[in-house]
């Protein structure tokens, strides 16, 4: 996002329609955005540009860039800027129940005075904030609720309660995925073949791979792609065999896990094989 915002004049909001209980909007704002209320879902965000401020638990709060907002269910804040430049942000709004799918009967995490500089907690929530889209595979929206809730338990300072991890059943759903990794895949089938519950399984498997289902069954199609890149196969077509929906959706990720866009990276390394 631009983080210039005195070019910006008018207060505006975009939002997305909620799916599986959450919510997401961007928003612009100079002045008074909005006067004190409660909401029953966490609001998880992060201001993009310029100061936001927000009267919160009997004091007086201030997001800036690089930090995380989380306000609790039944909390009652308002929102204003702080400075004449206004303010953007971005904001996630997650069902309780959601997040209490994840953690499995835990405490709801509680961050104490709604802004915190948490690291994990702030890319699990850009990632949540990129991946919850309409378009988003059902494993990517999944992995991203699960990511922020753990995260949201992590940087509350909560104690995990759960039963030892289960490293048979991330083993199966890793095999499948490996056989799979060309379609969309869900955590429901995973947790099907690994004769799991969903989200515990989820969880494991971070524990034992390191990294989520999602972005797992996204790295496999990746490879494909570069193995397909480097025999001569075009882009367009790279990106439908190996399991993304279009050349744009393989660039983005090819993007995010590599730092180059795959056209400049197999330019480089053919230029490198000639030498």
């Amino acid at each position: 996002m631009d983080g210039d915002i005195g070019q910006l004049q008018s207060d505006w909001i975009s939002r997305s329609e909620p799916i599986g209980g959450v919510e997401r909007i961007e928003a612009f704002f100079h002045g008074n955005a909005y006067s004190m209320h409660r909401h029953d879902t966490y609001a998880i965000g992060l201001t993009l540009a310029g100061v936001q401020c927000f009267h919160y638990q009997r004091g007086l709060r201030t997001s800036l860039p690089g930090q995380t907002m989380v306000l609790h269910p039944d909390e009652a804040h308002d929102g204003q800027a702080g400075t004449d430049d206004g303010f953007r942000y971005q904001m996630i709004y997650v069902q309780p129940a959601a997040i209490q799918q994840v953690l499995g009967g835990q405490a709801l995490p509680f961050i104490e005075g709604g802004v915190t500089n948490d690291p994990r907690l702030f890319e699990a929530t850009k990632s949540a904030l990129r991946q919850m889209r309409g378009d988003a595979e059902p494993l990517e929206r999944d992995d991203a609720l699960a990511g922020l809730a753990l995260a949201l338990n992590h940087a509350s300072g909560a104690r995990s309660t759960r039963k030892s991890a289960d490293f048979a059943a991330a083993q199966r759903a890793r095999e499948y995925l490996h056989a799979s990794c060309t379609r969309a895949v869900t955590l429901d089938e995973l947790a099907a073949v690994s004769g799991q519950d969903r989200w515990n399984l989820s969880r494991d498997f971070r524990t034992f791979y390191g990294t989520s289902p999602y972005h797992y069954l996204v790295m496999r199609r990746l490879e494909a792609a570069r193995a397909m890149m480097l025999r001569g196969v075009c882009l367009a077509d790279t990106a439908a065999a190996a399991g993304f929906a279009d050349q744009s959706h393989m660039t983005r990720h090819f993007r995010h896990a590599y730092g180059i866009p795959p056209a400049r990276w197999l330019a480089m390394i053919s230029d490198r094989r000639t030498r």
